[in-house]
């Protein structure tokens, strides 16, 4: 019993938990105070991403630079997208599908308080450009960056000084992280403290479908299709959330998958995934594999158009999901992305009007735990398949690791 308490005390998920549960009872009971901590959450996650940028970096120069084969590199990414836009249309038709059955939307909406999100629509009414894409994602131009470096290195025949040097700097960066992520309960006490404050547990009440939907959808994808895929390459997607449970609870106390983007990447070299598919694969599905905030989006677009009583013919809701599969992929570089994004869609789609989204903005905040947990774990479980199906993993490492 004293080894087993010992053991819980010298965990950080331990703290990070008490650090959440804390923070929801501050906001709920004292929110004059609550109110005041936002800054915490924001300094960790500003911190965090001064991180992000020299872990892509160091990750795929040092992973490209060390492959022979170049075409490799190139099957990974092409096999990569191609699962991520297999996934998030899966995640879309989920989210439609369990919108359309539970239905949501069907509440007196003269009952839910609206907010302006007026800032959000304006944005929104634009097309998407996939140039002003790239030119948001700083994460993406890394990412560029470091794969030509790479390459341009792997061609190099004198290379080795330079990836010595290179290997330096990367073990000294997530040293220095090991510490930051020390923070991370004192970020989630604070984050969690705020969002409380500013918006009340009372207004989950009238909302309280939507958002049981939302979080009970999530959980059906990672444990259903998640877990099938998992399955499928003789893995369990139980074991593996326990190996990443530190992350997912950072993620929960922030509200943002930044926060736990270069720890994830770690503890997946750690497992066994080769350090050129976890540099590949992580920051590009970033950006472009966003299960959570796909079903958040199509679930949402139908929630509306059920509380607006706006019939979708098959047809219309083809064109939705259409539409989101490219909208959706500006979400990780845009400010208020998830309101961004959904109103482009609605802009385009003509039928259900874009001051709805201000129903949502109430709920919005409880509701992106759901979207970067999911979204976190689901660039997980990609970098693993991707790895497996390129004999770039260690399974045997894998197993001793998780287990």
């Amino acid at each position: 019993m004293a080894i087993t308490l010992k053991k819980i005390l010298n965990h950080l998920t331990f703290y990070v938990l008490i650090a959440i549960i804390s923070g929801v009872l501050l906001g709920h009971f004292i929110p004059e105070w609550g109110i005041k901590l936002e800054f915490i959450g924001i300094t960790f996650i500003n911190i965090i991403k001064v991180f992000i940028a020299p872990i892509i970096f160091f990750t795929i120069v040092l992973g490209i630079s060390s492959m022979g084969d170049l075409k490799k590199v190139g099957r990974i990414g092409i096999k990569s997208l191609l699962y991520f836009e297999i996934v998030t249309t899966i995640s879309l038709t989920i989210g439609i599908w369990v919108a359309l059955i539970l239905k949501p939307g069907n509440i007196d909406r003269t009952k839910i308080p609206i907010s302006d999100v007026s800032k959000f629509t304006t944005q929104g009414n634009g097309t998407f450009s996939w140039l002003k894409f790239l030119q948001d994602n700083i994460t993406i131009q890394i990412l560029i960056v470091a794969i030509i470096i790479g390459i341009s290195l792997n061609l190099f025949s004198k290379k080795k000084p330079i990836i010595d040097l290179l290997n330096v700097g990367s073990k000294f960066v997530f040293k220095i992280l090991k510490y930051v992520m020390y923070l991370a309960p004192i970020a989630a006490f604070g984050a969690m403290a705020y969002t409380v404050s500013k918006f009340g547990l009372h207004t989950l009440i009238p909302l309280g479908k939507l958002l049981a939907c939302v979080y009970i959808t999530m959980a059906l994808f990672i444990v259903i299709i998640l877990g099938s895929i998992m399955k499928y390459y003789g893995l369990n997607i139980f074991k593996f959330l326990k190996y990443i449970k530190n992350e997912i609870l950072i993620v929960l106390g922030t509200s943002s998958s930044e926060t736990a983007l270069p720890s994830l990447m770690n503890k997946l070299e750690k497992s066994g995934c080769s350090i050129p598919v976890v540099g590949l694969v992580i920051p590009a599905g970033y950006s472009f594999n966003l299960d959570g905030t796909s079903i958040y989006l199509s679930m949402s677009a139908i929630f509306l158009a059920q509380l607006y009583n706006v019939p979708l013919s098959f047809q219309e809701i083809l064109m939705m999901i259409g539409i989101l599969m490219i909208t959706s992929k500006g979400a990780a570089g845009v400010t208020g992305s998830g309101f961004v994004v959904l109103a482009s869609t609605l802009a385009s789609m003509h039928t259900i009007p874009l001051e709805g989204l201000g129903f949502l903005w109430g709920v919005d905040k409880f509701m992106s735990e759901a979207r970067a947990i999911t979204n976190i774990i689901g660039n997980g479980v990609a970098t693993i398949v991707i790895a497996k199906s390129e004999k770039e993993f260690d399974e045997e490492l894998y197993h001793q690791v998780v287990n």
